[in-house]
């Protein structure tokens, strides 16, 4: 007997609503590969109407005092916490997590960024007034853009679509947010309680495919356009955006750097590379999952990283002992074993590299060691459970390997040596170095990369600023 799929629906203009021409594409839950659901699949009328809405709703969110946009944001943020366990259970169909890591590392930080931001509504900064030409008092206004054409990824659907729109609407601005094509649950789920607080038109959701996305970039109203994703998919936003000029802001992809010393605890930093190498399926742009280690320590590093991901466990939602659920979905799953398939002759699987299971998209925690600076995958983004090591001879060596890369987001150095950790932290071309430590994230501090993981900054008031313009009034004072 076949069982009738839920419906998710677009939220625009305060209400939810299907796509204007009726279609939808099924939702999968990565735990089983079967569909749960099925979300509009939008097209030009429904960001036309998204759009509309936005750009009405703008003027008067413009006007509301900071106090007014805080005020709101708190209720939002009251909202995540009372309604904490429906989100949690939309994220789990989405993504697969388990339970009770959603619920401890997810939740929580995310009702801290919109409370902060929240808090920076009011903080707006800029140059003190003054008279910097004879007869002529200058001031600089900090204004919001205008309408925000946001995309959120599939990794980490809730938490990303708060730092696309609180940030956002923060500043005064009003949001058009899409989810992932195969994520949508829980971004309807924030529709629904964020309506109820927001002005209608200020925050919209339209679900849709990269075709959805590609006509939000390329509508005439957004004046920024802000993505987060792949590469490739970043490089298209900023070709759309480039033909009338839109502000862009993209965080995409990572290969970070985990620089390990031989004066380090091997130990202490395997158990918490491991922890930051598979979490969430290795399915993070931060993820440590490209480890260099010191000749001096690395068949040691090597070993015990191997019995620590052959212990490490991957399994249903409800399962407490597991750290990571399944791949988000089958294409990923195809990407992460078409890497371990290529790898070449010299490279040595310490651990995993195998499929789980014969349903859904679960992976094994894996160890790759032996590889080459050129290889392919320490060049390009696997985004799943997979941890490489090399070996390096000295700091010289390890800050060309670690640089030698097209991604530039996070990096981290593990080493008690304290001048050594600061040159380290100097030479890494990296948008975060962690020192001893790896993918920690707190709502005070930018998170944003350089070279091809994109540019612009989420979180912090550097990011709260790039949903910002600046403007500079000059005044006569003989008038």
């Amino acid at each position: 007997m076949s069982t009738e799929l839920r419906r998710l629906r677009n939220h625009i203009d305060g209400e939810f609503k299907d796509a204007a021409d009726g279609r939808t594409t099924d939702v999968v839950n990565p735990v089983t590969g079967e569909a749960y659901a099925t979300a509009p699949l939008s097209g030009k009328a429904d960001v036309d109407a998204a759009m509309a809405a936005a750009a009405a709703a703008f003027p008067a969110w413009r006007d509301t005092t900071p106090a007014a946009r805080q005020k709101a944001l708190l209720k939002i943020a009251d909202a995540f916490e009372e309604r904490a366990e429906e989100l949690i259970a939309a994220e789990v169909e989405n993504t697969g997590k388990p339970i009770g890591l959603t619920r401890s590392e997810e939740i929580p930080p995310m009702v801290d960024q919109i409370r902060f931001f929240a808090g920076a509504a009011r903080m707006l900064e800029g140059r003190s007034a003054g008279e910097y030409m004879e007869g002529l008092t200058s001031i600089v206004r900090r204004e919001p853009v205008g309408v925000c054409a946001q995309v959120a990824p599939w990794n980490y659907p809730m938490m990303m679509a708060v730092w696309k729109f609180a940030p956002a609407i923060a500043a005064g601005n009003t949001v058009v947010l899409k989810p992932s094509d195969t994520t949508p649950a829980s971004t309807v789920l924030i529709a629904d309680i964020i309506g109820s607080i927001l002005p209608k038109g200020v925050f919209n959701v339209i679900c849709g495919d990269r075709d959805t996305g590609r006509l939000m970039v390329e509508h005439p109203t957004p004046a920024m356009a802000s993505i987060t994703g792949s590469v490739r998919a970043g490089m298209s936003v900023a070709e759309s955006a480039s033909k009338d000029l839109k502000r862009v802001h993209l965080e995409l992809g990572g290969k970070a750097p985990v620089v390990v010393f031989e004066d380090t605890d091997v130990a202490k930093a395997v158990e918490e590379i491991s922890v930051a190498g598979f979490f969430n399926a290795g399915q993070d742009c931060t993820a440590a999952t490209r480890v260099l280690v010191h000749e001096g320590v690395h068949d040691e590093f090597v070993a015990a990283l191997a019995k620590t991901a052959s212990e490490t466990k991957t399994g249903q939602p409800d399962d407490e002992d597991v750290l990571f659920g399944p791949l988000n979905n089958p294409n990923q799953l195809k990407q992460v074993v078409g890497f371990i398939e290529r790898l070449p002759a010299h490279a040595k699987v310490e651990a995993g590299g195998h499929q789980v299971g014969d349903k859904g998209y679960f992976y094994a925690p894996t160890v790759v060691s032996g590889l080459k600076q050129d290889d392919e995958i320490i060049q390009r983004e696997v985004f799943g459970p997979v941890i490489t090591v090399q070996s390096f001879s000295d700091e010289d060596q390890a800050v060309e390997w670690a640089n030698g890369v097209e991604y530039a987001l996070a990096s981290s150095v593990w080493t008690k040596d304290h001048g050594r950790a600061m040159r380290m932290s100097k030479k890494l071309d990296f948008g975060c170095v962690w020192i001893n430590t790896h993918i920690a994230l707190v709502a005070e501090m930018p998170h944003g990369g350089f070279k091809k993981s994109g540019y612009g900054k989420d979180l912090s008031g550097y990011g709260f600023d790039d949903y910002t313009r600046i403007k500079h009034v000059m005044t006569s004072l003989e008038a």
